[in-house]
């Protein structure tokens, strides 16, 4: 009776989920060029994780040996500026009259993982679907979560192929990809939305379930260029694309002391300018074994090789390009995209319309089959168990 219970609630989300029209978005285009990094200072780097789990829910959920100042102090050891806990389904509210504290949770309970990671939180949404999701099922959530959250973040879209790269070119009222994550890498993810000219950012963060394990801290983390640690600056560097993901280099074994020693001495990026009306151009506090600049569809536009800067200029077909900076021993680092635009700010997918017809469509039919499955339930397993249990 409880599984044909969860299954009716679950069957009754989809039937009254909207049905959304979605459509192809062409690439940026225009005669100005985004500067994501517009004012950053070489000194203002600020460490962030935004996803790491804490003992919640009893004991029943992923992080139940990780209490929030084992957490606090094993982050701020390894130099972390932002240390933000992502409990599921709720809101950590540890050192929150901190002028730092930042509202975060990981929204999702479905076996696909499709999960969000809730930036500047004001509540938590207890809508899902927990067994499967359409597109429009996604979008919906997105659009609920939109409401009560300052920045949207997909989490981890590859995981369990949660999120397609294709759904990327469509879904809208997300702000982010986590795109570096102790479990999966999602680039082309991230690249798919670009190129469908939909202004997405990136997000680094180790995902972490045990802390006491070296190999899930430390790995993955995301820099902000912010004056300062207080909630309004990190929140408004994000908003604008002036940060970037990193995955730091971890050799097999690493102990937590030469971690923290490591983390004293992370390559710094120095500048990122843009000169002229086209020329892009990185610069490191120590050569970089190759700078890479990724184009439309995740094209290696340009490479240079065993250099403290590199520079790019921009071409008439280019509508974004984004750089990935890889040092000698592999740490790599991955910034937000320049983009063309008509405007100050970068385009960004509109949310799809909802499709009337097939949304009722969807509701009568639905409804219908349920009630049919409901009565045959009734007249053909329940009424005549009832009957042989009462003779």
């Amino acid at each position: 009776m409880l599984i044909g219970l969860i299954l009716f609630i679950a069957a009754t989300h989809h039937i009254f989920s909207p049905v959304y029209k979605f459509r192809n978005t062409p690439p940026f285009s225009g005669n100005e060029i985004y500067k994501p990094y517009s004012g950053m200072n070489g000194n203002q780097w600020k460490k962030a994780n935004f996803q790491i789990q804490s003992y919640a829910w009893k004991g029943i959920t992923s992080g139940r040996g990780n209490t929030n100042e084992k957490i606090h102090d094993l982050y701020e050891s390894l130099g972390y500026d932002i240390i933000a806990t992502s409990d599921y389904q709720k809101i950590n509210r540890y050192k929150e009259d901190e002028p730092s504290y930042i509202p975060v949770y990981e929204h999702g309970y479905g076996i696909k993982k499709n999960h969000q990671v809730l930036i500047g939180s004001q509540k938590v949404l207890w809508t899902d679907f927990p067994f499967f999701q359409t597109l429009s099922n996604k979008q919906h959530i997105l659009n609920l979560l939109r409401n009560d959250n300052e920045l949207v973040i997909i989490a981890h879209p590859k995981l369990r192929h949660g999120y397609a790269p294709d759904d990327m070119k469509y879904l809208a009222n997300y702000d982010g990809i986590e795109v570096l994550n102790n479990y999966r890498f999602s680039l082309e993810h991230w690249d798919a939305a670009l190129s469908s000219g939909n202004y997405i950012t990136i997000i680094g963060d180790d995902d972490a379930h045990d802390i006491s394990n070296p190999d899930e801290i430390g790995h993955n983390c995301t820099f902000i260029n912010s004056p300062s640690t207080d909630r309004k600056d990190i929140l408004n560097a994000l908003k604008k694309g002036n940060s970037f993901g990193a995955w730091i280099y971890r050799p097999d074994g690493e102990s937590f002391e030469e971690k923290i020693e490591k983390s004293k001495d992370l390559p710094v990026i120095r500048n990122i300018d843009f000169k002229g009306n086209d020329t892009i151009i990185v610069s490191t506090d120590r050569p970089a074994k190759e700078f890479r600049f990724i184009g439309q569809g995740g094209k290696i536009l340009k490479s240079m090789k065993d250099t403290i800067s590199a520079f790019y200029v921009f071409k008439t077909g280019d509508s974004y390009v984004r750089t990935e900076i890889e040092f000698q021993d592999g740490t790599t680092y991955y910034l937000n995209a320049f983009c063309r635009t008509d405007g100050e700010f970068p385009n960004k997918n509109a949310s799809p319309e909802i499709d009337i017809y097939k949304t009722w469509l969807l509701r009568i039919l639905g409804t219908a089959s349920l009630l049919f499955i409901a009565f045959n339930f009734y007249h053909f397993i329940w009424k005549p168990n009832r009957k042989r249990g009462n003779n």
